[in-house]
């Protein structure tokens, strides 16, 4: 059983979509955290990520928080699902190279987009034009960003997309790919599943 430390419409949401689509079997757990771009909410006591923050996840007693960390995670141990490569794949490689990049590339500048220090920097504009080159080049090869296989990369990369897409300027290519990850059935429940436990813990 894999236990989620959840709180709804936030980087966790994109956990709760995961879980589905590995078909796992998880329970959630929700908590409250500090809202930064609200000011509003506070970190919960009950909440086992050293920051009190979310996604954080316990699974046969070990602790896993971030989302790059739990994707790796959850998709090596749950490898019947088919959303890793598994370490002897050819694919491995570029599986872990767009991980690494959503986290070290996509993730600073959509939110150097969002928060405009875009402005005045002529390095994070030339690193944003970078990330939305690359992105829309991928994708306009092939549905996902591993090619024809879904895998947990387009749950991280898709989720930020659908948070942040006013970091971007128009793109069909990127509209399009949003779409599709949005429109699969696993998303679609863990959409019901967040606003549910939302209820969960007001209640």
């Amino acid at each position: 059983m894999i236990t989620l430390y959840h709180a709804p419409n936030s980087r966790s949401s994109r956990i709760v979509w995961l879980l589905e689509e590995l078909g796992a079997t998880y329970t959630i757990q929700p908590v409250s955290i500090f809202r930064p771009m609200t000011g509003q909410g506070h970190p919960d006591p009950t909440n086992p990520h050293p920051d009190r923050r979310v996604p954080a996840i316990e699974h046969k007693d070990a602790l896993i928080t971030e989302s790059l960390g739990i994707a790796l995670y959850l998709g090596d141990a749950l490898p019947a699902a088919g959303l890793a490569p598994a370490l002897d794949d050819a694919r491995r490689g570029d599986y872990c190279t767009w991980l690494a990049w959503y986290g070290c590339e996509m993730e600073p500048a959509m939110f150097a987009a969002l928060s405009g220090a875009l402005a005045g920097s002529p390095a994070k504009q030339r690193d944003h034009a970078a990330v939305l080159r690359r992105l829309e080049e991928r994708l306009a090869q092939c549905p996902y960003v591993l090619g024809d296989r879904f895998s947990t990369t387009d749950v991280l990369i898709a989720s930020a997309l659908g948070f942040g897409r006013a970091a971007f300027p128009d793109s069909a290519v990127l509209d399009a790919y949003v779409e599709r990850c949005k429109a699969r059935s696993a998303a679609i429940r863990a959409l019901a599943r967040d606003g549910a436990s939302g209820l969960q813990k007001a209640a």
